[in-house]
């Protein structure tokens, strides 16, 4: 076999680590933490309690649970002075920039330089999962000129994260939703920013650099950013009366219909339907927002189309419509996201670990060979 045949564009379809954390079947729509499925931690079980259960393994005894849980709480509050660096922060800076280096200033105030010790990379594993909520409140509140919220012990997970950015409790549905969106968000195998995590971690870089170097990955258009994009979309379609023709328009202008379509999903994404279905429950108390019944309308009118193409909604088509009926920015979406997400990326930075090897791939040269130097005065 030639080396040109063995080059997979973006590693496609190639292995790059052994791990038990997640499992997902394409074909099936099945998404498995630790073997149990999404659908059923979103609705049976509690961020706190999935996060346990992909950091370790297995479902927690109603012991370990309230310790975990406890020590998370222990671990929302940030510096003041880490306050004022995202004080000094532009607000018109993207809300995933702020992230990146609120987390990366992160590790200065809490270091952890020697990823040896055990118990030190827990601490921060816990420290990295109950301050990206704080984090990401802090610089929404503080570019519209108001003081950050502190946290609230006595709020669950989700129940703080909507308190610090509203500064009201939610409601048990409100609440619920919240929950499900950061389960089913909290890890999906080895994508991009995953990929970059175990990448950074594999230098025995820091915990909080390691997580820094997959925000910046999260944050591009490719990854993190579709629900934002779907939403803009549902904005462009306008009306449910319009999205026949605008997506016949679209299919024959050969555009990207986003929110669509998923590099492992060749059905509806798992993830997708339990949005959809705990969203249902939000809208009952207040109205069904007309975003989401032009992403109705265009899933039912795509069906026939991009069905039988194995191109299904995946679960950005829907979140972004929820995420804003509970009165969240369009650019926090993918914060939101990292908030979720980063269970799962210290989840395989801990892996990472215990077997480590750095990451370094081979790459195939396609440049010139032995060109000859030519001074300067003898150029053209």
């Amino acid at each position: 076999m030639s080396t040109e045949t063995e080059y997979r564009p973006g590693l496609a379809d190639v292995p790059a680590a052994k791990s038990a954390i997640s499992f997902i079947d394409g074909k099936r729509a099945r998404l498995e933490y630790r073997g149990i499925a999404v659908e059923t931690l979103a609705k049976e079980s509690c961020f706190e309690e999935t996060a346990y259960l992909l950091l370790k393994g297995e479902l927690p005894t109603q012991k370990q649970l309230a310790e975990f849980d406890s020590e998370l709480r222990q671990r929302r509050k940030i510096k003041s002075r880490l306050k004022d660096l995202i004080k000094c922060m532009p607000e018109h800076g993207h809300p995933m920039e702020a992230l990146q280096t609120s987390v990366a200033a992160l590790g200065m105030f809490y270091p952890c330089r020697d990823v040896s010790d055990p118990a030190k990379n827990w601490d921060a594993a816990l420290r990295l999962i109950a301050t990206l909520p704080t984090l990401v409140a802090a610089f929404a509140r503080i570019r519209q000129g108001d003081e950050p919220i502190d946290p609230r012990p006595d709020l669950d997970h989700s129940a703080n994260f909507y308190w610090m950015l509203f500064e009201r409790v939610p409601s048990p549905a409100i609440r619920k939703v919240i929950d499900a969106a950061l389960i089913t968000h909290a890890e999906h195998t080895m994508n991009a920013s995953t990929f970059t995590c175990r990448v950074t971690g594999s230098t025995l870089a820091s915990p909080y650099a390691t997580i820094a170097s997959a925000i910046g990955s999260l944050a591009g258009p490719l990854h993190g950013g579709a629900n934002e994009e779907a939403l803009s979309m549902f904005e462009q379609i306008s009306s449910v009366a319009n999205v026949k023709p605008w997506f016949e328009k679209a299919l024959a202008n050969k555009a990207k219909i986003m929110g669509f379509g998923h590099r492992v999903y060749k059905v509806k994404d798992p993830r997708a339907a339990v949005i959809q279905e705990l969203a249902e429950h939000v809208f009952a108390e207040s109205t069904r927002p007309e975003k989401y019944e032009i992403a109705l309308e265009l899933e039912k009118v795509a069906a026939p189309v991009l069905g039988s193409k194995g191109i299904y909604p995946n679960v950005d088509f829907f979140s972004g419509v929820v995420y804003e009926s509970l009165g969240i920015a369009k650019d926090l979406f993918t914060p939101v996201f990292a908030v979720a997400r980063v269970v799962g990326w210290v989840a395989h930075w801990l892996e990472q670990l215990q077997d480590n090897r750095i990451f370094r791939p081979e790459q195939i040269y396609v440049g010139q060979r032995d060109v000859a130097y030519v001074p300067l005065e003898k150029r053209p």
